[in-house]
């Protein structure tokens, strides 16, 4: 039985389709509310490295998977099966060797550029590798909770909920914990992301190259609310950071054992800023959940 042949225009239209349905896809899964490709367009030396090794990794795939793609079109279209197809048919062919060196030799030579780069990007984005500065690192200690961050400034002794203000082109060297399911620390215009996991202490060196308003999240699933552990980073001029600082400790109340104990309980908070922090309070934290630890906390009061 003879088969109508699609014809080339349909063949193109489908094509055409399937690329803004994927472009579609793409723009809809990585764009913010505003529709910039945040990953793409970073404010920070580690976010600039991680954005060239993705258009570095992209462009090396895409030598491949372009041409592929195509020569896949050509050939359904040049061999498709019609009674009026001229094209040379070659059952007993087995063999080329110019057409193996092509399809082995290529793809090899991209992996091997492939993993020497990757490999040069990741040993200097390390995120525990402190940032060429010359100016000193500011510490801040986040904590991961049921469906909130609490972040701590062992320097400046405050601390605030679901908002993160630095100092712009200064060094912030992140500590990293939870004290609740297991999250991940996420601000995409700086860097990629970092896991907290409870009774460990993770470090994670990230800088803001120019004032602005980025957005952080929790970038793991955590339960029914993970999706309100959002916050800003309010990037500012060292200024504005130290009268922020002197704003905090001047308006708001001092976090205590007690309304960390309330903070812990699972929900949903706004913005809020303490004015002390409790000594060791991220270790104490970090150490929560160490069995020796409790145990022998336990002895010594039943010795009481």
């Amino acid at each position: 039985m003879n088969k109508k042949p699609r014809s080339l225009s349909k063949i193109i239209i489908a094509a055409v389709l399937s690329l803004v349905t994927i472009g579609v896809i793409v723009w809809a899964m990585f764009a913010d509310e505003r529709g910039r490709y945040v990953v793409l367009d970073p404010k920070g030396p580690i976010g600039d490295a991680q954005r060239d090794l993705i258009i570095i990794s992209t462009i090396l795939c895409a030598i491949i998977i372009v041409p592929t793609l195509i020569l896949v079109g050509i050939i359904v279209w040049k061999y498709r099966d019609t009674p009026d197809n001229k094209s040379k048919y070659t059952p007993n062919w087995s063999h080329n060797t110019t057409a193996e060196v092509i399809w082995w030799g290529i793809p090899i030579l991209i992996i091997i550029i492939l993993g020497a780069v990757t490999v040069r990007y990741t040993y200097a984005t390390e995120p525990s590798k402190p940032l060429a500065s010359d100016k000193e690192p500011i510490t801040i200690q986040a904590v991961s909770l049921d469906w909130k961050w609490l972040f701590m400034y062992p320097e400046e002794n405050i601390a605030s909920v679901n908002t993160l203000t630095i100092p712009e082109d200064t060094p912030i060297r992140f500590e990293l914990t939870s004290d609740a399911p297991m999250n991940s620390f996420w601000i995409p215009e700086l860097g990629g992301q970092m896991y907290t996991m409870s009774g460990m202490a993770m470090v994670l060196h990230l800088q803001a190259d120019e004032p602005g308003i980025y957005k952080g999240s929790g970038a793991n699933f955590s339960g029914e609310y993970f999706q309100e552990m959002k916050f800003d980073v309010n990037a500012v001029s060292d200024e504005e950071y130290e009268a922020w600082v002197k704003e905090v400790k001047d308006y708001s109340e001092p976090l205590t054992e007690k309304s960390y104990e309330d903070l812990v309980l699972p929900s949903v908070e706004d913005e809020q800023y303490f004015s002390a922090v409790p000594d060791e309070m991220f270790q104490n934290i970090v150490t929560k959940y160490v069995v020796d630890k409790n145990e022998n906390a336990s002895e010594e009061a039943a010795k009481e």
